[in-house]
């Protein structure tokens, strides 16, 4: 889809140059190849590909060309159930933005609406710092549901009830898959963070020209939103991590236990089976083959071999955790 938005006017489907006609901001997402280049006709300057969106090194990333500014950076995406990470790209002209964008973000809904509800012509530089700071603000609440899911998963794990022992399993395997889940979107905030950090520093910078005055403290405002969540971030994968051992442990503890019964049980078991093993044996002079009462001494003997290590196992305090 290639979409052009000006002031005071709803974003309209571009088909031809017509329909783009004095827009401050075109948007392409997911544009097919013809609209790819009907982009870079309108724009008067080359427009990126996906491949070039998703190169890694800041050089590739971050660069001037024919008095264009080339800027992109992965950018993560946040469902109720889902979560991805898509590469998003900015051409800033003298007087037009040109964005592209493989999914929908609310982000760019916001800005939208913004441009459309206003009577004053925006430029492509302050439309930037608009974008710029709708993402940030986005990733905050991205940080806010990590946030509130780790707490809820750290009460899982400390203060939760537990399960009967034959779903033990499965509740130890949903609480990595939640520790897993977390540490996967922090992650993606974070080299979203880590991108937009790059993003105003070399505009700070680089190409400090591009942007006025007013624009240039609204940047180095949304600088530092991106400085204190990525300190945020840092105290989420720590918590991540934390909850990872601390899931681990508990982990461990039940595998232990386990153990436990299946020493108990072998344990208990030997010294009967040494008793039968022995009054088993066909000697004519064993003396209690003679006696009355040797059967009924037999099963007592087999019987106290089991209680007496029950009972110290019990005093030891060895049969407290076990299920």
């Amino acid at each position: 889809m290639f979409l052009a938005h000006k002031a005071g006017q709803p974003a309209r489907v571009v088909a031809n140059e017509e329909d783009a006609r004095d827009a401050d901001w075109l948007d392409l997402v997911d544009p097919t190849p013809a609209e790819h280049a009907l982009a870079s006709r309108i724009a008067g300057v080359a427009i990126p590909e996906r491949g070039n969106l998703e190169e890694i090194e800041s050089s590739s990333r971050l660069f001037t060309r024919d008095e264009a500014v080339y800027m992109s950076t992965p950018l993560v995406r946040r469902t109720d159930i889902e979560f991805y990470s898509s590469p998003i790209g900015f051409v800033l002209l003298k007087n037009i933005l040109v964005t592209i964008r493989f999914l929908d973000y609310a982000s760019f809904d916001v800005v939208a609406r913004q441009v459309s509800g206003s009577s004053r012509k925006p430029a492509g530089d302050e439309l930037m710092v608009m974008l710029m700071e709708a993402i940030v603000d986005r990733l905050a609440d991205a940080l806010e549901h990590v946030t509130q899911s780790l707490s809820r998963l750290s009460r899982d794990v400390f203060t939760g009830k537990r399960p009967r022992a034959g779903r033990m399993a499965a509740w130890q395997r949903e609480i990595l898959r939640r520790v897993g889940h977390s540490e996967d979107l922090s992650s993606l905030i974070r080299d979203s963070l880590m991108g937009l950090d790059r993003i105003a520093i070399f505009i700070s910078e680089s190409a400090k020209d591009v942007l006025s005055d007013p624009l240039k403290t609204r940047m180095a405002t949304v600088n530092r939103d991106i400085s204190s969540l990525n300190d945020f971030v840092a105290q989420l994968a720590n918590k991540v991590q934390f909850l990872l051992d601390a899931a681990l442990g508990f982990i461990s503890i039940e595998q232990n236990d386990g153990m436990k019964v299946l020493t108990v049980v072998s344990f208990t078991g030997v010294a009967p089976t040494l008793v039968a093993g022995v009054y088993g044996m066909n000697f004519k002079d064993i003396p209690e083959l003679q006696w009355s009462f040797g059967y009924w001494y037999a099963l007592g003997l087999m019987a106290a071999s089991i209680i007496v290590p029950l009972l110290w196992f019990w005093r030891r305090g060895w049969l407290g955790g076990v299920r």
